[in-house]
Order: structure tokens, then sequence, then C-alpha cells
């Protein structure tokens, strides 16, 4: 990513150092999960749609603990893997939209919540900005390579409410919470480097 792009990289020094942690990061383009994986301080591992692990691209997904899913309903062999990352204590990134759009987590799906409150781990909002607006010269589905790109990094929270509750209810709530969240963060990292919405 450092050799393609410039990325500002903000707030890396929030991402806890060890124990599980839930990174929630907005998706507006097809670079913003390999540029997260290339700057974050610490590894992560990616809930992938199961399309994109074609040709080699598949062998190399999963050798670098990527994980597979399959989006066409409840995928419990992707559920049970990702708990298991962070049973690990290691870090699970999680685009909360669940695929490609806006980037500004305006309809968050409550996989998030589940695993933020089945497993108590810590949710860190990233926004990661620069990836749409203007088109490379040389690659056009790319942005524009060289260009600067943000990554910005938010305060860790708990999506729960303190209660252990794992109710519909409970996850709904978290839903709210987290949405509130990371609509801020978003908000916040937009004034911070100076891009507009």
């Amino acid at each position: 990513m450092y050799g393609l792009w410039h990325p500002r990289v903000l707030g890396a020094w929030r991402v806890p150092a060890a124990g599980p942690v839930i990174l929630a990061v907005n998706h507006s383009h097809a670079v913003d999960g390999p540029m997260l994986m290339g700057t974050a301080p610490r590894p992560v591992h990616f809930l992938i749609k199961k399309e994109a692990f074609v040709g080699p691209l598949d062998p190399f997904l999963l050798r670098i603990g990527q994980l597979k899913v399959d989006r066409s309903g409840t995928d419990r062999a992707a559920v049970t893997n990702a708990l298991g990352i962070l049973e690990r204590g290691d870090v699970l990134g999680i685009f909360p939209e669940g695929t490609r759009g806006e980037g500004d987590f305006a309809s968050l799906r409550a996989g998030l919540a589940y695993f933020a409150v089945r497993s108590g781990a810590p949710v860190v909002p990233v926004a990661v900005l620069g990836s749409t607006g203007r088109r490379g010269r040389l690659i056009s589905a790319l942005p524009p390579l060289r260009g600067r790109m943000d990554v910005v990094f938010g305060d860790p929270f708990q999506a729960g409410d303190g209660s252990g509750r794992r109710t519909r209810t409970a996850l709904d709530e978290a839903t709210v919470r987290i949405q509130q969240r990371l609509t801020t963060h978003l908000e916040n990292a937009r004034r911070l480097t100076g891009r507009a919405g």
C-alpha cells in the first residue's frame, strides 16, 4: 500500500496492543480493505465475500488469514471462524454495511453487533478516506497511484450495555449504539483530514 499510494495513518495508537479487537471499517472502494490491512498496527482477519476467493486469490487470501463468507444466508462456518479469531485474541475486520456502498455507515447489518456483544471485544471505528472521488490515469478502477489516502482510527468502545444480554433487543440496541459511534467517527475523520462527505 505504501508503494502504490501515500497513506496517512492517524490514531493507530488507539488500537489496543493486545487482546481481541474488532475494526469496523467504512467501505466505498475495493481498495479499502487492503489499505487497512497494509496500514493497521496489528494483523487483521477480514470477513470477505466468497466471490473474491477466485483463481490465485483463493489460496493467497486463505494463507494470509482472511475468512470466506457466503452472504446468501447465515454462514455458520464463517461465524464460528470469526469468533475463533476473537477468542484467540486477534483482530477481526468487518465492513458493517455488509457490502461496498457510500461508505457512510448509513445502513448497518447486525453482524458487527453480534460479534461485539457475543465476544465482548472492543470495537474500533476506522475511516478510510480518499479511495473514491478521483480515478487513476493508469488504472481507472483504482484511486490515483501515489495519491494520498487517509486511514483514521477512532477510540475503542464496547457495543453492549454491560448487562451481558444477547437477546434480539440487546443486539438491536447495540447496533444503534454502534451506528452512532461510527457515524460520529466518520464525521470527525472528515473534518480532521479536510475531506468533504
